[in-house]
């Protein structure tokens, strides 16, 4: 956005904060602000209100309704404010619970008021107060009628309510600094001001609605009688679209600056792939072959890969990582193998030695976070010299103390744990660096567009013959015994399987069943089955013995948190039984249960509840039950999870802004916006580039080609 330079306005968009405090010192609360990235008016906009409520008339007490705004004046004739039991602040000073009645003045009407946690010197304010105002939400607490934390001025001043306006605004709390404070600055804002905003992309030229009414409408800087609820949705849609359309503009410029570089030619090495795969108890299907060339074409196109071979749990991913890791190596390049956890990293080195030990030409190494100095120093000698060749790791690979040689091809599995700057770290290890990512969690398309557009996509259908698939069933209270029997009788089969419970140790702060805990019960609900514990506190030899006895089947049942969610693969494995699942996002859940029925035996995926959870959230958890299809499970986890942060980076007032974008509300808009970028891009780019140019800086791009 931007002002107009010719405005006799002194406030303009790029106008520090502190211009609001009119030349007086900085008070404490905005200085907090700007140190949490509210440092301009600009920024200061995006800190839009929770809720804008058009304000009552002052009524008598016989017209309060239950859940309404409700505007009244009367006499206090009752206090209570006592002592909040067991709370103090820092300064140890007690707060406190207040309970007032009020009087209406014409009549015999009475209404309660109520605050919790009352502050010292608030309380001193309530214990003057006698005839008052007071403005709030009716609530019904104990079959009694109340306001919760009205807010209340004495009724001496005869200009609080008529100055009220036409709203009751809430900000959000931010950084600790109250909403009413934000509010403030809003309301020092002059009117000149709000009809100056424009949009620095263009974007005004592309919607109908102005960027500067949208802004009015959300701050509800309009009369009550203005605003129509038709009106509030083209003003969000519209902030929507800008959103939308500065992400687009991002990931066009990745893509575009990216593929001008140039990258490393890659040929098919057939005679390394024959090997490879003659090493293997299985052979490829169709999908993977199909993967396989696509990433291979892109190598061989002299500019770096940007593609995602996505598919299920089990679907074959990592074949292909490897049958394109072993053409880049032969070709005199390194590969760097990014994973997100330590135990996957581990387990993919375990697998691949397998294989990989009996070609010569590959020279792998480990790198872990959890490794000594000494040991980190002697793999990173190896990569400087070129003596390894195919590097396996966690996020230690990109740190700037590690170098490579000639870093030719970056796979980084499970691209949604890392985020896009990491990515960009890794590949600016090399020259034009290929970079081919994994995800066994499908994107949908709302998703792969906001996100992913600077990627090309690959997708693995068919899983392995020989499949059994996944049963899933929700375990409640009342059928816990009978999933036990079943857990023993798979034990007696000589099955395997996991628990998985979201936390390690016991907690003062969650009631929720624990890996240690979860250790001690079941060792005794299961005697003489051998049962082991798998979490990140442990050392990571503890982690690799712990996993190399699994997968050689000297462990029958593995406790765990969700390091196991990605990468351990043990064909033995039936069984998975995850606890409290509503703390899970669906497509966790997935991933999980995509450890077991790996083999030719059936998987089954428990879903064990211990108390009883909301309508919803069981409605959800239902999903897994119905269906095996990723793409329909991604699809319902992002509508009820959140996108997240899209660009894996802090953003400029990331802390102070509440994104408005949302891919499943507004999937229209961004398909809008999808399209007038590409439009723009191909009719008018005189008008694009210098935004590109300047966001591929931002983004760190333009230093790397």
């Amino acid at each position: 956005m931007r002002s107009n330079p010719s405005s006799t306005n002194k406030f303009t968009l790029s106008s520090p904060l502190e211009a609001l405090a009119m030349g007086k010192k900085p008070s404490v609360h905005l200085l907090t602000l700007q140190g949490a990235g509210m440092r301009t008016l600009e920024e200061l906009l995006w800190a839009l209100p929770l809720r804008a409520l058009p304000l009552p008339q002052v009524r008598p007490f016989n017209q309060l309704r239950l859940n309404e705004l409700f505007l009244g004046q009367g006499r206090i004739i009752h206090k209570e404010i006592r002592p909040a039991f067991g709370r103090r602040t820092k300064g140890r000073f007690l707060l406190f619970n207040a309970y007032l009645i009020v009087q209406e003045l014409e009549g015999n009407g009475t209404i309660a008021l109520r605050w919790f946690n009352v502050y010292p010197n608030q309380k001193k304010l309530m214990e003057t107060w006698d005839r008052v105002w007071f403005l709030g939400n009716a609530q019904e607490w104990r079959g009694q009628v109340q306001l919760v934390n009205p807010k209340v001025h004495i009724l001496a001043d005869a200009d609080w309510a008529s100055g009220l306006g036409d709203w009751l605004i809430e900000y959000p709390t931010i950084s600790k600094v109250p909403g009413n404070f934000t509010a403030g600055l809003v309301a020092k804002l002059p009117a000149p001001f709000w009809q100056e905003i424009h949009s620095e992309y263009g974007t005004d030229e592309l919607h109908p609605l102005p960027l500067s009414q949208a802004f009015k409408v959300l701050h509800a800087r309009l009369p009550a009688k203005d605003m129509t609820a038709e009106l509030r949705k083209d003003a969000e849609e519209r902030l929507a679209y800008e959103e939308f359309f500065v992400d687009q503009l991002k990931i066009a410029t990745r893509r575009r600056f990216i593929k001008k570089k140039a990258g490393p030619h890659i040929d098919e090495d057939k005679d390394a792939q024959a090997a490879f795969l003659k090493l293997l108890p299985f052979t490829l299907t169709d999908d993977q072959l199909k993967a396989v060339d696509d990433v291979l074409a892109d190598m061989r196109s002299g500019h770096p890969m940007m593609r995602m071979v996505q598919g299920d749990v089990g679907c074959g991913k990592t074949v292909v990582a490897m049958l394109t890791a072993l053409s880049v190596v032969q070709a005199g390049y390194q590969v760097a193998f990014m994973c997100p956890t330590e135990t996957l990293a581990l387990q993919h080195a375990e697998t691949l030695s397998q294989y990989f030990g009996k070609l010569p030409f590959l020279k792998p190494a480990l790198m872990l976070g959890s490794m000594k100095k000494k040991e980190r120093d002697t793999v990173n000698k190896a990569l400087v010299s070129g003596e390894a060749n195919f590097v396996i790791g966690t996020h230690s690979l990109f740190q700037e103390s590690v170098a490579f040689a000639k870093l030719g091809l970056a796979i980084i599995d499970e691209q949604h744990k890392f985020g896009v700057e990491q990515r960009l770290q890794l590949m600016g290890k090399g020259l034009g660096t290929h970079c081919l990512i994994m995800s066994a969690t499908p994107i949908p398309r709302t998703l792969s567009l906001a996100q992913y557009g600077d990627l090309d996509f690959t997708t693995i259908k068919v899983m392995p013959a020989g499949r059994k698939g996944i049963k899933s069933r929700i375990v409640d209270p009342v059928n816990y015994e009978k999933y036990i029997d079943f857990i023993r009788q798979r034990l007696a089969m000589k099955d395997q399987g996991y628990f998985v419970f979201p936390a390690i140790d016991e907690s003062e702060t969650q009631d929720l069943q624990n890996v240690k805990e979860a250790f001690e019960g079941y060792t005794k609900t299961f005697p003489g089955t051998r049962i082991a514990m798998l979490h990140g506190k442990m050392k990571a030899a503890e982690k690799d013995a712990t996993i190399k006895d699994f997968v050689a089947g000297k462990i029958s049942i593995l406790i765990s948190t969700t390091v196991i969610e990605v990468g351990i693969n043990v064909t033995n494995a039936s069984f998975m039984c995850i606890y409290h699942p509503e703390r899970f996002g669906l497509s966790s859940l997935h991933q999980l249960r995509g450890r077991v029925g790996r083999g030719e035996k059936p998987g089954f995926c428990f879903l064990v509840l211990d108390s009883d959870i909301s309508p919803a959230a069981h409605a959800r958890l239902e999903i897994l039950e119905q269906t095996s299809d990723g793409f329909v499970i991604a699809e319902a986890d992002l509508q009820n999870r959140g996108e997240g942060d899209l660009f894996g980076v802090d953003q400029s007032g990331v802390v102070t802004r509440r994104r408005v974008a949302d891919f499943h509300k507004h999937s229209k808009v961004l398909e809008k916006v999808y399209q007038d970028v590409q439009q723009l891009m191909r009719t008018t780019p005189e008008k694009i580039d210098p935004i590109l140019i300047r966001l591929a800086r931002d983004q760190k791009i333009l230093d790397t080609i």
